[in-house]
């Protein structure tokens, strides 16, 4: 224990109590001594790198080369994706796709190329393999993506001083490796999931390692609760996706390029993976950024898709003080005319905070009052947590020791860590058989009349008052039968879980979709749900790291999160909560939600100021909701997010690609939320084209930087000329809100309709909008009917 481990116990024992963090303690060394007597100390290590090239077996989509020392298997997907993997490493199995690997695109070949490498021909892309193993994916033109250079591996060897076989990297074993990249010296990068930096991911290092930041995070925090191992790259010569599939630790240091270093030589930008064990396999998509990401869901699975009132306002706290409270907030919104769509019970609901339990005393009648709320339209959403107390008589703890459910130590002991309830054990969800049993237990929270769900402290996190905040890395987990340990499980524990919830949800309400989000994850979370961003600091920088979580995820595939409104852990300013609700508003997840002692977050409470600013957000939020009703469907139809970064649809514009204080909600509308104290007026970076300022009606043309207002009553939106919105009508049907497109042009917009919570396939409306004459008409793009009241707005600048 060194000086910051004892200044973080000290920590640990204020925020706990002096009795868990005193436990905190003792399950801090419980972990170090499991890891020491389990986990193998290293060796002797020698590095490995491919060698020259010996010859290679075409295959359907591809093939297989050989290098001295290594093979590498080169795949191309019928979509276009680029599989690679070396050792010997295939695409299965893998917590990230969705299904069974995708067919092969039977009409890409393998080929010599010159100097004695080889390449793979496809329609859609290039993959070039140098003698010595560099592996280049470029577009079919020939522009170059990027450039793996030759793996490196270091592996144990034994007496002899040959490659232990237990090493190699295609069986999933321990041999760390590095994988240096380049990409073009104006390549951007984004992505690595949920990072309190960007959402464009600068010169550093991002650690692969979901990690419960232990208290309020800011920009600078790094890892946070949801990583993954996916870069998405934005360069003149095009975008491309690229994900490794290995869940172990790992590091990822980026370096953005510059061009003309040097004597007038461009610098490319450059990108080094480092892992600690596990597969060298990695996926490339490219083309525009809405294809990769249609490519990402196909490989990954489609969003789930949140029923519909799960895109309304959420009201969230720590410390409710018991049904009573629950009841008096949700009046308060009626009675000031502020719509409401649920309310969310954190761990205080639980008995002793024991998870699928309530307190008996606080709320006496829960199924009661949910019946009450959703008369009212209002749901319950609880949390639900992994950790479950180690406690004879805990019907929970019984059930899953009865099943032998719990994560166990290489002894065949029950690994035990601490967290809220006390002494707690885990489930293994990479079980399918504990993902069953865990599943079932969402029976008691249906009936106790809760909606939704959301999982926290699935990293997973075990108290500790120094070294890691999770189980011990020896702890042994399923694997789905293949075995192994939390080396390899770590990072897939809250997608397992999720998975767990959300088919255990399915089987028990078959006709309602899920509503399930989750603070940690893995490549694949879209499948079961989204995710919110943790304990965001409550200041400003943390108002922008929202923005960047929000924006990261989207890219990542994973469309539905937003952010603690307000912040977590303090009491923000009346200004600053105002300016996170405003941007909370055109955010997917709109929920207000603060820790224990960090005050209230009912818009009433900072003020009639705040409280009439908030009315309007909320309004338009709830105007708005057909428009997130179609963008919820898709993303689950096309993957793309909800919230876009503003060169979604200009990739090669670099003035956009460098901007991060806005962005698209869709391809309609753009909002620029004022992210600094006392910010009254911004600039814009504005895409191609006509935008209007929703509020005043004034057009501005792009591209370019304009200066709008943003008055403490509301932030800037433009809406794109030509666009058709969807939005509430005052009757409470749908009507279409159509923005004027330039004289002599048309422009167009989609309306999918939800017809509940269910599983009903969507019909995809089609409009256009154009002029006729002096006036704007909107036609179905089939023929049909319109079937919408029509408003036509920007025929005059404001």
């Amino acid at each position: 224990m060194d000086g910051r481990d004892l200044v973080r116990s000290v920590r640990m024992i204020k925020t706990v109590g002096p009795a868990q963090g005193l436990r905190s303690v003792r399950a801090a060394w419980r972990a170090r001594r499991a890891d020491a007597l389990a986990l193998p100390r290293r060796g002797a290590e020698r590095a490995r790198v491919p060698g020259p090239a010996t010859g290679a077996e075409p295959q359907p989509g591809g093939g297989v080369i050989h290098f001295a020392r290594s093979s590498l298997r080169v795949r191309v997907a019928s979509g276009g994706a680029v599989f690679c993997g070396w050792d010997g490493a295939a695409p299965e199995p893998s917590y990230a796709l969705a299904g069974p690997c995708p067919e092969v695109d039977v009409r890409a070949v393998l080929e010599p190329d010159t100097e004695g490498g080889w390449r793979v021909v496809s329609e859609r892309v290039l993959v070039v393999v140098s003698r010595h193993g560099a592996v280049e994916v470029r577009t079919p033109g020939g522009a170059v993506l990027r450039r793996e250079l030759p793996p490196r591996w270091w592996e144990e060897a034994d007496a002899s001083g040959t490659d232990t076989a237990a090493g190699r990297s295609g069986g999933g074993g321990a041999a760390r490796w590095v994988q240096r990249a380049e990409v073009a010296a104006d390549a951007r990068f984004f992505g690595l999931g949920g990072r309190a930096h960007g959402p464009r991911l600068r010169d550093g290092v991002y650690r692969l390692w979901n990690t419960d930041p232990g208290g309020a995070f800011a920009p600078g925090d790094d890892p946070l609760s949801l990583t993954m191992p996916v870069q998405l790259v934005v360069a003149d010569a095009g975008t491309h996706l690229v994900f490794h599939d290995n869940s172990w630790d790992g590091r990822v240091t980026l370096r953005e390029g510059v061009e003309g270093a040097g004597s007038g030589h461009d610098r490319p930008g450059a990108c080094e993976l480092r892992m600690d064990g596990g597969p060298l396999r990695y996926w490339v998509l490219a083309g525009t950024p809405a294809r990769v990401l249609q490519g990402w869901t196909a490989l990954t699975g489609a969003p789930a898709l949140p029923p519909l009132w799960a895109l309304g306002p959420q009201h969230a706290r720590w410390g409710f003080a018991g049904q009573d409270e629950v009841r008096e907030v949700a009046a308060g919104y009626a009675e000031r005319g502020l719509p409401l769509s649920a309310v969310h019970l954190d761990i205080d609901h639980y008995d002793r905070h024991r998870v699928f339990t309530v307190d008996p005393e606080r709320y006496p009648d829960l199924p009661g009052l949910a019946r009450e709320l959703r008369a009212q339209g209002v749901r319950l959403v609880s949390v639900v947590d992994p950790g479950v107390r180690a406690e004879p008589g805990d019907a929970v703890y019984e059930g899953g020791a009865a099943a032998d459910a719990f994560v166990r130590d290489a002894r065949g002991q029950e690994v035990r860590g601490e967290v809220w309830p006390g002494e707690s054990v885990y489930p293994d969800f990479t079980d399918a058989r504990v993902r069953k049993w865990w599943g079932g237990l969402y029976t008691e929270r249906l009936a106790q009349g809760f909606a939704g769900f959301w999982h926290d402290m699935n990293e997973p996190v075990s108290f500790a008052a120094f070294g890691e905040r999770t189980l011990p890395r020896s702890a042994r987990h399923a694997l789905e039968g293949r075995g192994g340990d939390h080396r390899e499980a770590h990072n897939v524990y809250g997608l397992a879980m999720a998975r767990a919830g959300f088919d255990g949800l399915s089987e028990l309400r078959p006709d309602e979709r899920p509503f399930l989000f989750s603070r940690s994850g893995w490549a694949g979370l879209q499948r079961y749900g989204g995710s919110w961003s943790g304990e965001v600091a409550t200041d400003w920088p943390g108002l922008r790291a929202s923005l960047s979580l929000v924006l990261g995820l989207g890219l990542c595939g994973v469309p539905y999160s937003g952010p603690d409104i307000g912040g977590f852990s303090g009491q923000p300013s009346p200004e600053l909560y105002l300016r996170w609700f405003q941007l909370g508003a055109f955010l997917p997840l709109f929920r207000t939600h603060s820790a224990w002692g960090a005050g209230r977050r009912e818009p009433w409470e900072f003020g009639a100021e705040v409280l009439e600013h908030a009315r309007t957000a909320l309004c338009e939020r709830a105007r708005l909701l057909p428009y997130f009703g179609t963008l919820g469907q898709l993303a689950r139809l096309t993957g793309a997010p909800y919230v876009r970064p503003l060169w979604w649809n200009a990739p090669r514009d670099r003035a956009l690609r460098d901007c991060e204080d806005a962005f698209l909600l869709g391809d309609a509308l753009l909002v620029a939320p004022a992210l600094a104290a006392g910010v009254t007026r911004r600039p814009v970076r504005l895409p191609r084209g006509r935008w209007y300022d929703t509020a005043t009606g004034r057009a501005y043309e792009g591209p370019g930087q304009v200066w709008v207002e943003a008055p403490l009553s509301r932030i800037p939106v433009l809406a794109r000329a030509g666009a058709v919105v969807p939005v509430a009508g005052a009757d409470g049907g749908t009507e279409l809100e159509v923005w004027a497109p330039p004289a002599g042009r048309g422009g167009s917009g989609l309306v999918v309709p939800d017809a509940g919570d269910g599983w009903q396939r969507p019909d995809v409306e089609r409009f256009v909008s154009r002029w006729e004459g002096d006036r704007v008409v909107v036609e179905r793009r089939d023929g049909e009917a319109v079937g919408y009241p029509v408003r036509v707005r920007g025929l005059t600048d404001g």
